[in-house]
């Protein structure tokens, strides 16, 4: 199945893509129900697999199994995958992205930043000098089969992240992502620099960027949007709540019959879809 086609079509498309970040395969099954792509998110994964901020724990053989099993349960599904830094060497990197072509991902974002990595939206973040990146860029380019590559910068100063953008948008990956834009001027000049080649706006609860509905993204020339943490950070809110309510109610759970809790009948629905069998042809329909 070409994911990395399907993906660049649906990029090419009308408006602005929005790509779901996800951070295991229950929150994956729950997305599913409402849209059409994943991102998997470096700084969920981080925190589910890990109990771990997003600041370089992710080794790459997790990532890779997780992918697989999103895939196997997910065939009509678009797979943006984070995959940081490629995992510090260029060689890891190309060994990485084609495992992730073989297990079926539709593109990976590969980022400019040197260890320490940071969130995108954090403080502190240090890029490679530019031309390091560019090798690393180059021999992923060169290994990815047909997948789409992002090209990630995490620059903080202006002339470095025009720069940065600009040079990135004359190489052949597909997309260009400046993480932490901080205004929407900033987009704009961003959009400016890059020219035909397509930009990726990521979106993080409490991050630097501004909150931005898909119409306002589009009239702004974004592609792509990466929703990074709806799902994790929706799921601690309402795990933090319910165990509250349990605690209240001594322990008595609540009435799923109510339509106001879910029980163990939906969520064995939800998961049956899981099941090889039932999956339908790539792509989705829309939902």
């Amino acid at each position: 199945m070409d994911y990395g086609t399907a993906l660049r079509q649906e990029i090419a498309a009308p408006g602005t893509t929005p790509l779901i970040g996800i951070y295991d395969m229950y929150s994956a099954s729950v997305a599913a129900e409402h849209f059409d792509g994943f991102f998997v998110s470096g700084f969920g994964f981080a925190a589910s697999h890990y109990g771990l901020p997003d600041i370089g724990f992710i080794a790459w053989p997790d990532m890779a199994a997780f992918v697989e099993r999103l895939r196997l349960a997910f065939p009509g599904r678009h797979l943006l995958v984070d995959i940081d830094d490629g995992y510090v060497d260029p060689e890891v990197a190309c060994h990485v992205v084609q495992r992730l072509d073989r297990a079926g991902a539709s593109g990976i974002i590969l980022e400019d930043q040197k260890r320490p990595r940071r969130c995108g939206h954090a403080d502190g973040k240090l890029v490679l000098p530019f031309e390091e990146y560019l090798e690393k860029l180059h021999l992923v380019l060169e290994c990815r089969g047909n997948m789409v590559v992002v090209a990630r910068t995490d620059a903080v100063e202006e002339d470095d992240i025009l720069r940065r953008a600009a040079a990135l948008a004359k190489t052949d990956a597909d997309v260009v992502l400046v993480d932490g834009v901080r205004s929407v001027e900033w987009i704009r000049r961003i959009r400016d620099v890059l020219g035909d080649k397509p930009l990726l706006f990521n979106q993080i609860a409490g991050g630097k960027s501004p909150r931005l509905s898909l119409p306002e993204l589009t009239a702004l020339g974004v592609d792509i949007a990466i929703y990074s943490t709806p799902c994790l950070f929706a799921a601690h809110a309402a795990i933090d709540a319910t165990l509250r309510d349990l605690k209240v109610a001594e322990g008595r759970l609540p009435d799923p019959g109510n339509g106001t809790a879910v029980g163990v009948r939906e969520a064995t629905r939800l998961l049956e879809r899981n099941i090889s069998r039932h999956h339908k042809p790539f792509p989705a329909a829309t939902h």
